[in-house]
């Protein structure tokens, strides 16, 4: 069975643009996915750590997880719920890796490069977060490893590391992961979603964002959801068309409309392409959001933190029974074991 890998840190509540752009489309390719292949949804917290946390760890992953379970994900013998801490292979593959990669090709990220701009000094987590990435994808044999486009980079240099270990020991030890082109045909998407900044839809809605009305949190009120989307920045055109470069404003919010409506994109557009009205758009949008909202926070409420530490201890005691039958493999090719 092919395997599918991927997670989110668990940093901070996550905003709407984490769950219409990454979360949910995770749990509907799982679920497509879970009678046919293994399914690993990890809690990425040693990822984490690498920058501050909002809040108590320990409480964000389990809401976090709990996000995936309100949001529909099947839990059958094949989907894999685990933390990266509790599978200390990530961490030992991990140094071995980095005596695989160079200096060179690891700061060359754009991440490391975006994060440590500006700054005297940054913690060797950041510069080193794409090898523990690479760890966290080959110990499991990943082929398939959803991500949003700002990680396409990692996980080019996972196949590099991959693909050069496997020529140096000259046995097939990792499985490559497919190319980029080919992971986004397999996620059925052209191109990453991204929900945009509802103040600055020049840039990607994100939790970091100091100005409250730029973005939409999960735990945010229904009733509060909808005035954000009622102050969000549009243009001075006066005509609704799809066009992230002219209008991204009014584009952000058909593309929110549709999203959380689980209609295609195309369908929101025709549907309201040469209408004048912003704020009937608008409307429209915030009802829909803070519909969406109401039916997610239902269901989240009625999640226990039982049901996950039961889904925890079943995918760890999976996950390093795997990963450390691939450590060992590792360690025997560099002459360790």
């Amino acid at each position: 069975m092919k395997t599918i890998l991927t997670g989110l840190r668990s940093n901070s509540v996550l905003t709407l643009g984490n769950y219409l752009g990454a979360l949910l489309p995770m749990v509907r390719l799982a679920n497509k996915h879970s009678n046919e292949a293994q399914v690993n949804i990890f809690v990425p917290d040693l990822h984490s750590i690498i920058s501050e946390v909002d809040g108590d760890l320990q409480t964000n992953i389990i809401r976090n997880l709990k996000y995936y379970l309100a949001a529909g994900l099947v839990t059958n013998d094949n989907v894999h719920i685990y933390r990266q801490s509790h599978v200390p292979a990530h961490s030992e593959l991990c140094w071995i890796l980095n005596c695989v990669a160079t200096m060179g090709e690891t700061s060359r990220m754009i991440q490391y490069k975006e994060k440590s701009k500006g700054q005297e000094s940054c913690n060797v987590g950041i510069f080193d977060y794409p090898i523990l990435m690479a760890a966290d994808i080959l110990l499991y044999s990943a082929e398939y490893v959803p991500v949003g486009e700002d990680q396409f980079q990692h996980v080019e240099l996972t196949r590099n590391l991959a693909m050069r270990f496997n020529h140096r020991f000259g046995e097939d030890i990792f499985t490559i992961p497919v190319k980029t082109a080919d992971q986004v045909k397999f996620m059925g998407l052209s191109d990453g979603v991204r929900v945009r900044d509802l103040l600055d839809p020049t840039k990607k809605m994100s939790k970091s964002t100091k100005a409250e009305n730029s973005k939409i949190m999960l735990d945010d009120t229904p009733e509060k959801a909808a005035k954000k989307i009622m102050s969000a920045t549009t243009d001075s055109l006066g005509k609704i068309k799809f066009d992230m470069f002219n209008q991204p404003g009014i584009s952000n919010l058909l593309q929110i409309e549709a999203l959380v409506n689980d209609r295609p994109l195309d369908e929101v557009v025709e549907e309201w392409s040469g209408k004048t009205s912003y704020g009937d758009l608008k409307k429209q949008v915030a009802e829909s959001v803070k519909t969406m909202l109401t039916n997610f926070q239902t269901k989240l409420s009625a999640i226990s933190d039982e049901q996950v530490y039961e889904l925890l201890n079943e995918g760890e005691s999976y996950a390093n029974k795997v990963a450390n039958a691939k450590l060992y493999e590792v360690q025997k090719a560099f002459g360790l074991r």
